[in-house]
C-alpha cells in the first residue's frame, strides 16, 4: 500500500463577524485555548472566492490539545462578513455542522449545557453510537459525538475536530470525490430515512447518510493528535437543497472549508488532477502566517464545498522561547513525539 498523502482533518475554518470574540467562546465552551497563530493580513490568493479583490482579514489558528483538528476562525477587515440571507437546513450544500469528539458524551452534554447559553439538544441515538447536537451564539450548528482517537484527554470534556457533517446533492458521486481525496477511507454506515437526531425544521424529511472514516496512522508530524477522520455526507431527498455560500464570499459568517493535514503536495496533485479534481488556488511555495508558515492550496468537492489542503513546514512549539519547529527539515512524515505536542499545549491562553 502506498503512504497516504494525507494525515488528517488540520482545522475547520469558520468565518464570523468578529474573531476574539468567536474564539472566546470556543475558547470557554469547547476548549479551543491553545493558538497556533493570530494574524492580520491580506488574503491576496484567495481573489477566485472574494469578488476578484484582495480583501484583508484577521485569522486565528486554535488547538484543543485534547486531540482532533484545530479552527481557523476568520474575519474579513475590509469588510462587513455577510451572513447568509437564508437559515442553514440539514443538506444544504456545503459545511453544516463540526463534528467535535469527547471523552464522555454524557459529562460534554452537562458541560456544554451548563456552559452556553445557547440551546443544547437532547442526547440522542445516533445511526453510530450517541450524541447530541448544538449551536454555537452565531447560529453555526455543531455536533458532539464519542471518538476512539485521543491524544489525552485530562481535564477535557469536549475534544477537538473528528469531522464534519457535509451537505451534498449526490451522495455517491460526492463519496467517490472523498475517498479519492482520502484513501483508504472505510463507510462506517450508508442509511436512508426519517433520522429523529437530526436539528431540522422541517419535520417528517427523508435523509440519505453516509458516515465515511479514515482510521489513525501515525504518518505525519501531527497525527498523534489528530487521530481518525470521520466525513457524514447527507443529502435531502425530499426538497431542493441550497447552496450555502452562494452569492457570498468564501470567509464570510459559517463554516468556509474544510483543511486536511497533506504530506506531500506534490503528489496529491498530481493524483487528484489525474482524477479530475483540478486545484483552484495553489500558493505553490512557502506561505507564511504570523509564526506558522507551509504551502497550501484549494480544490472544490463536486458540489462547490471548498477543501484546502495545507502541507506545514514550520510550526511554533514554545512562543514564549521563540522555539519553532522547521518540518522541512525534519521531514514531514515522522511523528512529533509526545512531548514536543505537549509542549504547545504551554502557549495556552487562560481567562481570568
Amino acid at each position: 500500500m502506498s503512504a497516504p498523502l494525507i494525515s488528517g482533518i488540520q482545522q475547520v475554518g469558520i468565518g464570523c463577524q468578529n474573531v476574539p470574540e468567536t474564539w472566546k467562546w470556543y475558547r470557554q465552551v469547547l476548549g479551543f485555548d491553545v493558538p497556533i497563530f493570530d494574524e492580520k493580513a491580506d488574503a491576496p490568493l484567495m481573489t477566485p472566492y472574494t469578488g476578484g479583490k484582495v480583501q484583508s482579514r484577521q485569522a486565528a489558528l486554535v488547538l484543543n490539545m485534547a486531540g482532533g483538528g484545530g479552527l481557523e476562525i476568520w474575519s474579513f477587515t475590509s469588510r462587513v462578513s455577510q451572513p447568509a440571507n437564508f437559515k442553514v437546513e440539514i443538506g444544504d450544500l456545503g459545511i453544516n455542522a463540526i463534528r467535535f469528539k469527547a471523552p464522555d458524551v454524557k459529562k460534554a452534554h452537562e458541560w456544554v449545557k451548563s456552559h452556553s447559553k445557547e440551546a443544547t439538544g437532547p442526547l440522542s441515538k445516533l445511526p453510530e453510537g450517541e450524541g447530541f447536537w448544538g449551536t454555537d451564539p452565531y447560529g453555526n450548528v455543531f455536533q458532539i459525538t464519542s471518538d476512539a482517537t485521543w491524544f489525552q484527554t485530562k481535564g477535557k470534556n469536549v475534544g477537538g475536530v473528528a469531522g464534519v457533517v457535509i451537505g451534498v446533492s449526490d451522495i455517491d458521486k460526492a463519496a467517490v470525490f472523498y475517498q479519492n481525496l482520502l484513501q483508504p477511507l472505510n463507510i462506517v454506515y450508508d442509511k436512508t430515512g426519517v433520522f429523529e437526531d437530526l436539528p431540522t425544521s422541517i419535520p417528517g424529511q427523508r435523509f440519505r447518510r453516509m458516515l465515511l472514516r479514515k482510521s489513525f496512522t501515525p504518518d505525519g508530524a501531527f497525527s498523534r493528535l489528530l487521530g481518525d477522520v470521520q466525513i457524514e455526507l447527507v443529502q435531502a431527498l425530499d426538497r431542493a437543497p441550497k447552496k450555502i455560500f452562494e452569492n457570498r464570499y468564501w470567509g464570510d459568517c459559517g463554516y468556509i472549508h474544510l483543511c486536511f493535514d497533506t504530506l506531500d503536495m506534490d503528489a496529491l496533485k498530481t493524483k487528484l488532477q489525474a482524477q479530475g479534481y483540478p486545484f483552484t488556488i495553489d500558493s505553490e511555495s512557502s506561505f507564511g502566517m504570523e509564526n506558522a508558515a507551509g504551502r497550501f492550496a484549494y480544490l472544490e468537492d463536486p458540489d462547490g464545498t471548498l477543501i484546502e489542503l495545507v502541507e506545514t513546514h514550520k510550526v511554533p512549539i514554545l512562543k514564549k522561547l521563540g522555539w519553532f519547529l522547521d518540518l522541512q527539515k525534519r521531514g514531514l512524515r515522522k511523528p512529533l513525539p509526545n512531548w514536543m505536542l505537549k509542549a504547545m499545549g504551554l502557549n495556552k491562553v487562560k481567562d481570568k
